[in-house]
């Protein structure tokens, strides 16, 4: 989807930070806009930025939290436009940074209600009214370098909810019918109301990111990346992994007997020849 002129992009979380830097720059390119996040004063006023930018823009109230607002939501985006070609599902929310015997469970919760469960909720609301529509159109989570690797020593009940969007995201995209691009955006540090006001000038700035990462979705890669030393982290990890691997479970001839890709493969291959 290399020109967004006229097409029709969703994006939770969109009045600040990632999200609106996301509107911003898919407005840009003449794209209609719809944000949504839980509270009509901010949807307000970045709507009213946005119109300013003259950029086409349209707002609802939406917790992701709750699968009945999200399907308002798509409700409200279809019965506006007749179609959704994109969905960025950005909403997210921090949480308290504790070693885990001491962080409260309640507070796990709260993160991964919105964290994932809302990305959750969104991917599944979006993406059967995409499969239905049958156009060309385009889902992208959005995660954390916190997806690969601990960015932040006891903030682990985020990084646990970004873990997740990983493989939420890993698993859409084999769900969904090949019209459909499935994608994980790679947010580093970057500025928005998540971050203490005290640090986040030291942040990268959130139109810079969008810069970065809008040529990135046009080309419908998997993962959209951004901070360039997080490659540091990521490999010492895969590193590692390997390690352990080469030590205790080295590659041997006919490894695959029971890698259960290879054999859900094969079962399926059978039942096929039998209804043949």
């Amino acid at each position: 989807m290399h020109n967004y002129a006229g097409k029709v992009v969703v994006i939770t979380g969109g009045a600040t930070g990632i999200g609106f830097a996301f509107a911003k720059a898919f407005g840009a390119e003449g794209a209609k806009v719809i944000i949504a996040e839980p509270r009509l004063n901010r949807l307000e006023e970045a709507v009213s930025a946005l119109e300013g930018l003259g950029i086409e823009a349209r707002h609802f109230i939406c917790d992701v939290t709750d699968p009945a607002q999200v399907e308002a939501l798509a409700d409200f985006a279809w019965d506006t436009y007749g179609h959704v070609d994109i969905l960025l599902s950005n909403a997210g929310v921090s949480a308290p940074r504790h070693k885990v015997p001491d962080m409260p469970l309640e507070e796990v919760h709260k993160v991964f209600a919105v964290n994932f469960f809302g990305v959750w909720h969104c991917a599944a609301s979006f993406g059967r009214r995409m499969r239905e529509q049958g156009t060309p159109a385009a889902i992208y989570n959005v995660g954390s370098e916190n997806s690969f690797f601990s960015a932040v020593p006891q903030g682990t009940a985020y990084m646990a909810t970004k873990h997740a969007v990983l493989a939420l995201t890993e698993g859409l995209r084999e769900d969904m019918p090949d019209f459909v691009t499935v994608g994980m955006i790679v947010p580093g540090w970057v500025q928005s109301e998540l971050i203490d006001p005290r640090s986040v000038h030291l942040a990268m700035d959130a139109d810079r990111f969008a810069g970065i990462c809008l040529p990135q979705i046009k080309a419908g890669e998997p993962y959209v990346v951004s901070h360039a030393f997080n490659i540091e982290h990521i490999d010492a990890r895969h590193a590692a992994v390997s390690k352990a691997y080469e030590s205790y479970a080295p590659r041997y001839e006919g490894d695959d007997e029971y890698d259960v890709r290879t054999l859900v493969r094969k079962m399926t291959e059978a039942r096929a020849r039998k209804t043949q």
